[in-house]
């Protein structure tokens, strides 16, 4: 009945598109679409943390000792863009601090980005006595499960059932302990994946401890619990140093339930964002209203044909994508910033961009589902720059928080300040200096980054990765162009866009590939296109996967090359030319040379468009998204890190028929959809539609509003107009 009365409803109002799309929207969400699972349902929160062991998978014999890189990934409980993420720990110092071959708990902690660090406050439940050294327990992945936003967990040393959820700011965890089993929290203040520097835990009220860790960040916390708390005593051996959390009355048959705020800034904090966020609620209240929040996101993108494999893979995909920047601001706007003082802006202050990994992709997703997130990420990474010698913040490697502000802003997000931005990246381009970009003297001087002459260079060995910073430097100078011109400064506008031809400047006409120079300019002699580096000439690749990057500039990239035979052959010896065997930690998953597990080569199948074979690429396409999201032997491993959302947002993108080519501009490439058809609310509200017309992997043609699209591109703007894209395909 309320199924009928909602359709009459719909169709009184078809004409109302905006309604129209978002009724459906919630009507699949709640669950009542034709196959009768929430959205929620698809997501695997488990998928990409297992790590790729079998030679057919990683694309060589492993000789190493050190296992190979997984997704990193976590599968704990969290909201989109969440200060925590609750999640638990099998190993420190290993990514997210849970790989899916491990076999113990040490713990559950509150931060998460898959990347070697955070790991903040980590907690387990324990009875019994209590060894410093050794207190970690065992599970089995059959009494474990796991859905967006709520962990589970059988702690078998201990006999206790683990369950998790979370708000924004706070975590819920409920322990149901054995009969007459006695009820104690063990708290191993003095590890995290990060050096600590500092931290206090002590009971402040009969039902309450507080207290800090600093560790990548000074994480305070204030924990109730429904148990009264008798003490909180240290333990210490040989080995380690852990707190224990004692409570009175704790055979009593129900569970411990703790209920836990966080802020980065003082306890005081984190006592107001858990009066405010969670005190009032339960477990099973938190638990729904975190399923709702994700539901509200994923009902953003509504895709209809497909398996039901690739919808899993889809929205696990989508929910991976939503999980980093994480926030660091209260409840009430107050943050540590970057000079280590408390500050309120009114806005919500994030964690840097994973820049290097995420500009490609992931940030304009977030830009496109969540609009207002992103322009508090602006804001967050300007603020920092400000207090920061007045340098745009970087991560790892180039400049692409350029990027990240070019695309925002000409894609129709205006709630942040361009002028303060632009000032900082004009810096970051112009001035040499710490903070900004390594070697930008050299390259101001003669448009290229030399490396160091020298030969037989081990892969892990630390160089400047002169190639890649060259070309990476060429396209942020492009970014960077853009917003100079949106603000009227020609005179930069035309020095840098006169610099965006720099990455011509490594091209070896006699090899076809980007080549370091040395300082005199010659071309460095011990070349291998095939030996992969971590920083000598390439960043994390070789020269095959350092080819084609000039998003920019495709035809002046193309124009390197004697004919555009030449390019297809160069392409297709890419994607043929087998893998040598050589082992790095960060490079799995290879079609011929090409690495889908890592990011350098990610946008190198769509040269093929340039070249009038669109439908070679779409081949690539259909092969990765296959075969490179559910590998190993349990189909829970990427071919390679997820790198904060990167590897996630590549899949999706992908899926629905359109890619971010050039992420600084507002337009996407046009691909073959994996579905038949495609509903995405844009900014939270437009909505437009994607529909593939036909089977097969060649695109015979593009519409937009029953218009015909020339070339392969749609612009940002068209989309924004809410109408229907169709792919034509045979």
């Amino acid at each position: 009945m309320y199924i009928c009365i909602l359709f009459n409803i719909l169709f009184f109002n078809i004409m109302v598109k905006h309604f129209f799309f978002f009724l459906i929207a919630f009507i699949l969400f709640v669950g009542c679409g034709q196959s009768g699972r929430r959205l929620t349902d698809y997501v695997n929160p488990f998928l990409g943390t297992a790590t790729l062991w079998e030679p057919e998978d990683l694309g060589y014999i492993r000789k190493l000792k050190e296992r190979t890189w997984g997704a990193e990934v976590f599968p704990g409980a969290s909201l989109p863009n969440a200060m925590v993420q609750l999640s638990p720990v099998t190993q420190f110092r290993s990514g997210a601090g849970y790989q899916y071959e491990d076999t113990v708990i040490y713990g559950f902690s509150h931060t998460n980005k898959g990347h070697w660090n955070l790991l903040h406050i980590p907690l387990l439940p324990v009875t019994g006595a209590i060894t410093p050294g050794d207190y970690c327990s065992k599970f089995n992945h059959e009494n474990e499960s796991a859905r967006p936003g709520y962990y589970q967990v059988f702690l078998e040393r201990y006999g206790v059932n683990a369950e998790l959820t979370s708000t924004l700011r706070c975590a819920y965890h409920k322990y149901t302990f054995g009969e007459g089993d006695d009820k104690k929290l063990l708290a191993d203040m003095t590890r995290s994946n990060n050096r600590v520097i500092g931290w206090d835990i002590r009971k402040t009220e009969e039902n309450v401890f507080s207290g800090f860790q600093n560790a990548d960040g000074r994480m305070c916390f204030y924990a109730v619990s429904n148990y009264e708390i008798e003490d909180i005593v240290q333990l210490k051996d040989d080995e380690h140093e852990v707190s224990v959390v004692n409570f009175r009355n704790s055979k009593s048959d129900k569970p411990l339930e703790l209920k836990i705020g966080f802020s980065f800034v003082s306890i005081e904090n984190a006592k107001m964002n858990l009066e405010q966020e969670m005190l009032n609620k339960n477990f099973s209240q938190v638990c729904k209203e975190a399923d709702e929040a994700w539901g509200k996101l994923l009902s953003r993108i509504i895709v209809s044909g497909g398996t039901e494999r690739e919808k899993g893979l889809f929205y696990s995909c989508l929910y991976r994508s939503f999980l980093w920047p994480a926030l660091r601001s209260d409840i009430n706007f107050d943050y540590t910033d970057a000079a280590r003082k408390v500050a309120n802006g009114g806005f919500h202050y994030y964690t840097d961009p994973s820049f290097w990994d995420d500009y490609r992709n992931k940030l304009i997703l977030l830009g496109m589902l969540s609009p207002e997130v992103t322009v508090d990420i602006v804001k967050s990474i300007t603020d920092k720059g400000e207090k920061r010698g007045g340098y745009m913040p970087t991560f790892f490697h180039g400049d692409h928080a350029s990027v990240f502000v070019a695309g925002t802003y000409l894609r129709g997000l205006r709630g942040f300040d361009l002028e303060r931005a632009y000032r900082l990246l004009l810096k970051n381009a112009t001035v040499p200096g710490r903070g900004g970009r390594p070697y930008l003297d050299e390259y101001m001087e003669r448009g290229w980054i030399a490396e160091k002459d020298t030969t037989d260079v081990p892969t892990w060995d630390e160089y400047k990765a002169a190639v890649t910073k060259t070309v990476e430097y060429a396209y942020d100078d492009y970014a960077v162009a853009l917003i100079a011109k949106e603000l009227g400064d020609e005179e930069n506008y035309r020095m840098l866009m006169k610099r965006t031809d720099n990455y011509k400047n490594l091209f070896d006409p006699s090899t076809g590939f980007w080549r370091g120079r040395i300082d005199d300019g010659s071309w460095i002699e011990d070349f291998d296109p095939y030996y992969p580096y971590y920083a000598y000439m390439y960043r994390e690749a070789n020269a095959w996967q350092s080819l084609f990057f000039a998003p920019h500039d495709p035809a002046g990239m193309l124009a390197l090359y004697p004919s555009h035979e030449a390019v297809e052959k160069k392409l297709d010896s890419l994607f043929s030319k087998p893998w040598k065997g050589y082992e790095a930690h960060n490079m799995t998953g290879f079609i011929g040379n090409y690495c889908h597990g890592n990011q350098p080569d990610h946008s190198v199948p769509y040269t093929y468009y340039f070249i009038g074979k669109q439908e070679k690429a779409q081949v690539i396409l259909d092969s990765i998204m296959n075969h490179y999201y559910d590998m190993g032997a349990e189909k829970l491993a990427y071919a390679g890190m997820d790198d904060a959302g990167e590897m996630s947002s590549w899949y999706v993108f992908n899926a629905i028929g359109m890619y971010t080519y050039s992420p600084a501009d507002p337009e996407y490439i046009i691909s073959v959809p994996l579905f038949d058809k495609v509903k995405f609310a844009l900014d939270g509200n437009t909505c437009f539609t994607i529909a593939k017309n036909g089977k097969g992997k060649k695109i015979t043609g593009i519409t937009y509003d029953g218009e015909k699209v020339d070339g392969w591109f749609i612009s940002h703007d068209k989309l924004k107009e809410g109408k229907g894209l169709v792919i034509s395909v045979e």
